[in-house]
């Protein structure tokens, strides 16, 4: 009756494993998968907002140097001295333009606006880089996961043989009633660690299907897609601190301040702006009877240059002290990225050095316990051995298998930190730069 449980067990897990998308004819490629998550993430589009908002930003600094019209009326009622309306005679008709041409604080300005527009986007390059780290890390995870369950179908189908000629040994006097729990407990182990598989793919495809957009059922993840991952240079640490996008952005943001600082003290210097302006007045104003008879005329005009000479301005001088306390700050920002980033990745370069260093002891120790089972194999059939001590050399030999695969993994999770810390991971998934 148990046989026939685990009998079952395995026939449903084997039907799982053939209707899954995991043995889909169509699976999803890498690339493919990291092109649909950098159309589909959210992380993306608010990234390229703030691209829009800092250019938009630029232009508004630069529009300053083309004219700004304004055409309105100030129509009323006049009683005596015609009065002026917001600064401007009454009149049927006016336009007013103006614009700036030369003001020292606004080139500074402008070229602030610039830095923090490149600085926004060296922001979103690193927001790129951060979507395709999680999609390819779930994606091999995946990958991983889905290796798993044909060993599993073999460590099923094991495990009730095992099951089965235990129950019989006991029966005909061979073996003693208790050693049927060790059997049972390396049944139950299987179970689980199928229990875990299905429900970590699961999840994966969950995560992926968020970040993609494709339907969960229909992902599937092929392993001949995943590209082979490049050795580690020996410079990563000065890659990093060349390409990081982090530090070049911070390094723009701290230039925009130097520039916003530059601008305030560049407030207290003169200006020059153009300026025009033209009225059509009205007759009834009363501007006949405070002019000379016949000077009076509707239509006027005037165009010019505003120069102003700034001479006494505390709080403009207490902001520009403000602003260089910012560019300080900033300039301390860019330090401080520096010395992380370069931890950061030196202690990213010494973990791939280990964990390549723990997977060829995995390796080994998977080989040694491969060889071992394989011999006590042999040893069983030939009857030199028992059936528990193949039991214990087959359970041994899954362990390092499944060791193996971690190790092999956390190889490629710490590569993959690597490259985005040097800015290579784009240029490896196939999606640019």
């Amino acid at each position: 009756m148990r046989f026939f449980r685990y009998g079952l067990w395995l026939i449903l897990l084997c039907g799982a494993a053939a209707t899954t998308p995991a043995f889909a004819a169509d699976p999803l490629p890498l690339k493919q998968a990291v092109q649909l998550a950098l159309r589909h993430s959210s992380v993306i589009s608010a990234s390229e907002a703030d691209e829009q908002r800092a250019f938009a930003a630029l232009q508004e600094g630069r529009d300053q140097y083309i004219p700004q019209a304004t055409i309105g009326s100030g129509l009323g009622k006049t009683y005596g001295y015609p009065l002026s309306l917001e600064g401007s005679a009454p009149s049927i008709a006016n336009l007013n333009a103006s614009s700036a041409l030369l003001n020292p604080a606004l080139q500074q300005y402008i070229h602030a606006e610039k830095s923090e527009y490149q600085a926004s986007q060296l922001q979103g390059k690193d927001k790129r880089n951060q979507v395709i780290q999680e999609v390819v890390l779930s994606y091999i995870e995946l990958a991983r996961w889905q290796s798993f369950l044909d060993h599993l179908q073999q460590e099923t189908s094991d495990a009730a043989k095992s099951e089965q000629i235990e129950n019989e040994r006991i029966k005909a006097g061979v073996d003693n009633a208790q050693l049927q729990t060790q059997t049972q407990l390396n049944t139950a182990r299987v179970q689980l660690r199928a229990a875990q598989t299905q429900g970590a793919i699961d999840i994966l495809r969950h995560r992926l299907s968020d970040l993609t957009g494709v339907p969960a059922s229909d992902i599937t993840a092929d392993p001949d897609s995943v590209p082979a991952l490049p050795r580690v240079p020996e410079d990563s640490v000065t890659r990093a601190l060349q390409f990081n996008p982090t530090i070049q952005a911070a390094e723009s943001h701290s230039l925009a301040e130097v520039f916003r600082a530059k601008a305030e003290h560049r407030g207290l210097w003169p200006t020059i702006d153009f300026a025009a302006q033209y009225a059509l007045l009205a007759s009834f104003n009363n501007y006949e009877n405070y002019f000379r008879a016949g000077s009076f005329q509707q239509h006027n005009a005037t165009v010019g240059i505003a120069m102003r000479f700034p001479f006494l301005n505390f709080s403009q001088m207490a902001k520009a002290r403000e602003a260089d306390a910012e560019a300080i700050r900033a300039r301390s920002e860019v330090t401080t990225a520096k010395s992380q980033i370069s931890e950061e990745t030196l202690r990213l370069q010494h973990l791939v050095e280990q964990t390549i260093a723990a997977q060829h002891v995995a390796d080994l120790e998977y080989k040694v316990a491969q060889s071992n089972f394989q011999a006590v194999t042999i040893r069983t059939n030939d009857g030199s051995t028992t059936i528990h001590d193949l039991d214990d050399a087959r359970a041994q030999f899954n362990e390092r298998f499944y060791a193996l695969q971690d190790v092999n993994f956390q190889v490629q999770k710490a590569k993959l930190e690597l490259m985005r810390a040097t800015d290579d991971l784009a240029a490896w998934a196939g999606v640019g730069k």
